[in-house]
């Protein structure tokens, strides 16, 4: 007979335990806990069957898996967490006994990263136990960026000190900086939130959001502690991954940096890029094998060895002077590239591969910029050097680092504005001022041959990865949307750079036509109304009762959409009120080339509906040969199309008021 086995400590009660159970078997604090949780990457888990799990109690609980507690038992940091504990205690009772002294000697003895920037422990082995290989690292290093960009901008508070700001502020800008080195920066967008960037590392696209350069407001009600853990472990993160790309192309790490330029907002100016010294390297490593490397091989057969193998270079070269008629085909046909072509009706249409002539990392290699001061200066100089420009100058109230601080220079081609042009006022004596801060040029002077585009040109340049028209982003002129460029335009769905005539369906089409009449029939009831009463004659509301009379109240007003072409009853009304019409005017009746239109557009809508109603007669006898599962599932498909269906009639119902508006200011 086999051992009975009791409830509770088998099967599920035995794989999951309580937060509070965990605790007491770690012996920390529960801050502790959660921080420990949050280095080593474990999370809560939910069991299938709470009841079995929490032994019959019904309190809510948070649950872990048995084998992750197991596994932080083993931790080095529990080790310096009890210490840490253990010293607070012997603070604590000493202040308790009246021992200052011995208080303050303890606090002397303890590692504090506030006051001493030494810290209490290291998180090297939790980065390389998480992260087996570098890839993997890159995969993780989205929310790394983001968490860290947005604390490089907060404000030092009690719970977020200035130790950690500046050190989030410098690892973010050594990021940047080796995206400038090896042009790896692809595309960036404006929101509302922040600037997206994406850059592509290794084979890696990573994605971050950086926050504008504003005053943040840090509220209450959010725990900075859970953050500062974060933060915590992405900092040492990102320290490794700087590392490993500065070592990667040949650079120095950490960079030097300049603490002057820096307190003067140098930023990026503030670092100093160094190669590595191979001779250096080579000394090093001869006084590791203590001179060993000197010793060389043999001169004799050293010489004998060069010999062989400049003979076999020299016959391999002899091979390949000569091409054979299998390398002519193959280069004759790598000269055409091969397109994609859609195979059936409405299928998806694929990128076609095209020879790109254009490189992102000499995009602005040729042009010299000037930044107004108006202007974000932080992400323009990221995004000029880091595809291409060299030459980078702005005002000098920006800050240091710039390439020149005279906006007269020569040799400036572009210059960065971004406030609206405005007349300047003559006063009496003749001498022009404007309403904005002044500057080294005149008011609304500019430098000829030099180029004055808005902020967004470089924004859309970089992400088309083609300097765009200056004339669509001079100062002042309406600028085109700014579009994401993460977004990928899938076949059916809303195109903005499409028009709108080619992508509304006949429906649209037809009720986008009825709307626009609809809306310009009350204009012309109004002026109507205005020309009877300014010419005399009959009195408009005269003029109703005999309309009503006649029409027997069937003449609901001018609108001609809502009469049925099909009514004879209702045509003589129609034709009876624009002979009145025409009457009060002095104008001939136009009565049967706009009963034309009506008619042909009643025959329009009539004819989609009908086809329509064909179409959804036929989905419905083929739903019906179809299995009960497989129903289901078409039946959830079509749901999902129509709602997307729904989301892109209503952006171009939007985009056609919005034209239309545009189109009557215009006008």
């Amino acid at each position: 007979m086999g051992r009975i086995k009791k409830k509770g400590q088998a099967g599920a009660a035995k794989n999951y335990m309580t937060r509070t159970q965990a605790v007491k078997k770690l012996q920390i604090s529960l801050p502790d806990f959660r921080k420990l949780c949050i280095w080593k990457g474990i999370y809560p888990r939910e069991p299938r069957n709470k009841k079995k799990v929490s032994k019959g109690a019904s309190a809510a609980s948070t649950f872990y898996y048995t084998k992750d507690i197991q596994y932080l038992l083993h931790e080095p940091l529990l080790a310096k967490f009890r210490d840490q504990k253990a010293l607070e205690k012997k603070i604590s009772k000493a202040l308790g006994r009246g021992d200052v002294s011995d208080a303050k000697r303890l606090e002397r003895n303890a590692a504090r990263p506030e006051k001493t920037g030494k810290p209490r422990y290291t998180l090297d082995h939790v980065i390389r136990e998480r992260y087996p290989t570098f890839i993997d690292a890159l995969r993780d290093l989205d929310d790394c960026l983001s968490m860290l960009f947005l604390f490089a901008n907060l404000p030092s508070t009690s719970t977020v000190p200035a130790k950690m700001i500046a050190r989030c502020e410098r690892l973010c800008l050594e990021f940047q900086h080796y995206l400038i080195v090896s042009h790896s920066l692809r595309k960036s967008f404006l929101s509302i939130k922040g600037i997206y960037y994406q850059a592509n590392i290794q084979g890696e696209d990573i994605l971050w959001l950086v926050p504008y350069k504003f005053n943040q407001r840090v509220v209450g009600d959010i725990d900075f502690r859970i953050m500062g853990t974060f933060v915590e472990f992405y900092m040492t993160l990102l320290g490794f991954i700087n590392f490993r790309l500065y070592t990667s192309i040949g650079l120095k790490y950490p960079p030097k940096f300049d603490q002057t330029k820096d307190e003067q907002a140098g930023e990026l100016g503030a670092f100093t890029l160094e190669g590595v010294n191979l001779v250096a390297k080579d000394n090093e490593t001869k006084a590791l094998t203590n001179g060993a490397a000197e010793h060389g091989p043999d001169p004799k057969v050293q010489a004998e060895v060069n010999k062989l193998v400049k003979e076999l270079k020299s016959a391999e070269a002899a091979t390949e002077s000569k091409p054979t008629e299998a390398d002519a085909d193959e280069e004759q046909a790598t000269e055409t590239i091969d397109k994609f072509e859609v195979a059936v009706a409405g299928g998806d249409v694929l990128p076609q591969p095209t020879y790109s002539s254009n490189d992102s990392a000499s995009l602005f290699s040729k042009c010299t910029f000037f930044l107004s001061r108006e202007t974000p200066r932080q992400p323009l100089e990221f995004i000029l050097k880091a595809f291409g420009c060299k030459r980078v100058g702005w005002d000098s109230v920006l800050g240091e680092g710039a390439f020149t601080h005279d906006e007269s220079d020569p040799t400036i081609t572009h210059q960065i504005v971004d406030r609206p042009v405005i007349q300047a006022a003559m006063e009496a004596n003749g001498d022009g001022e404007d309403n904005q801060t002044s500057q080294k040029l005149g008011p609304n002077q500019r430098v000829p041959g030099r180029i004055y585009v808005q902020p967004q040109w470089v924004w859309d340049s970089a992400n088309d990865e083609e300097l765009k028209s200056p004339d669509l982003y001079a100062p002042g002129a309406q600028l085109p949307p700014h579009l994401s460029p993460f977004v990928k335009s899938v076949q059916g769905q809303y195109d903005p750079t499409i028009p709108l005539e080619e992508q509304e369906t006949e429906a649209e089409a037809l009720n986008a036509d009825s709307d626009m009449e609809e809306d310009e029939e009350p204009a012309d009831e109004d002026d109507l109304a205005v020309k009877a009463i300014e010419d005399g004659g009959m009195d408009i509301a005269e003029t109703d009762e005999d309309e009503d009379e006649d029409d027997n109240g069937s003449f609901g007003g001018f609108s001609e959409g809502e009469e049925d072409p099909e009514d004879n009853s209702d045509d003589e009304a129609l034709q009876r009120q624009r002979e009145l019409e025409a009457e009060l005017t002095g104008k001939p009746v136009k009565g049967k080339e706009q009963d034309a239109k009506s008619k042909a557009k009643a025959e329009a809508k009539k004819a989609l509906a009908k086809r329509n109603k064909e179409e959804e007669e036929e989905l419905e006898r083929a739903k019906g040969m179809l299995p009960k599962k497989k129903r289901k599932l078409y039946e959830q498909m079509i749901y999902t199309n129509k709602k997307k269906s729904a989301e892109d009639e209503k952006l171009r119902s939007k985009r056609r008021k919005l034209e239309k508006q545009l189109g009557k200011g215009a006008a």
